[in-house]
């Protein structure tokens, strides 16, 4: 029996130039994981994660903290989708950044504001028959599920996986038979640093929990997000 541990990065910098690098609080949260996951992983067989900076700073952190010296093996399929493009496709305006950021900060609540955009966006994605989209979303989610078939070759053991929240949707929407239509329902819940298992054997694959992230309650619940 293996157990797949896959980790959603920790909170990125919204409405900073450079999305893709973890805040300051992305980066305690990396570090309050890595000391959950040490004291209920005797030991990591493998690491995979993407290739996002975001996806790095996570695992290098959280294994830092571990101990763990395995070099994370690298996966472009587990990259999150162009949520820039989905962003631009479903409103033209916001091709240029400074636009998009500038109304979204004239919201009371710019995350929220923002999340309501993104959401739009992301169902016109999943539901486009256009084929307009560079990747689309079938496209998308054959690469994480060829990606996730790339992880279950590894020996059974313990693998830590350093992802986005798309691609974790992606393999749980697999797991789960999940129709299309719904499938973004779970990455609206997914918190930052939350760990999702799949367990898997000659029998079968299953998805064991879904966005464990009982690190972030407690005394540590200000650092629960979800962007």
């Amino acid at each position: 029996m293996g157990a797949v541990y896959f980790v959603r990065h920790g909170q990125a910098s919204f409405g900073r130039k450079d999305y893709d690098q973890l805040s300051e609080t992305g980066f305690e949260q990396a570090r309050v994981l890595g000391e959950s996951l040490r004291a209920r992983l005797p030991g990591v067989d493998a690491v995979f994660m993407g290739r996002m900076a975001r996806h790095r700073q996570t695992a290098e952190t959280c294994l830092g903290v571990l101990g763990v010296s395995a070099e994370p093996r690298i996966l472009a399929g587990l990259d999150e989708f162009d949520h820039e493009e989905l962003i631009r496709r479903h409103t033209p305006r916001y091709a240029d950044p400074a636009v998009l950021q500038e109304e979204m900060m004239r919201e009371a609540d710019p995350r929220r504001a923002f999340q309501a955009v993104f959401a739009q966006a992301v169902e016109r994605w999943v539901l486009d028959t256009t084929g307009g989209y560079t990747e689309s979303w079938s496209a998308f989610r054959r690469r994480c599920l060829d990606a996730l078939e790339t992880i279950l070759q590894t020996p059974s053991g313990t693998v830590l996986v350093f992802t986005s929240a798309g691609p974790i949707s992606a393999v749980c929407q697999e797991l789960l038979h999940i129709p299309d239509a719904h499938a973004f329902q779970l990455n609206w819940t997914l918190a930052n640093a939350a760990v999702t298992k799949v367990i898997h054997s000659a029998r079968g694959r299953y998805l064991s929990t879904l966005n464990e992230h009982a690190h972030f309650e407690g005394a540590q619940r200000a650092l629960l997000t979800y962007r």
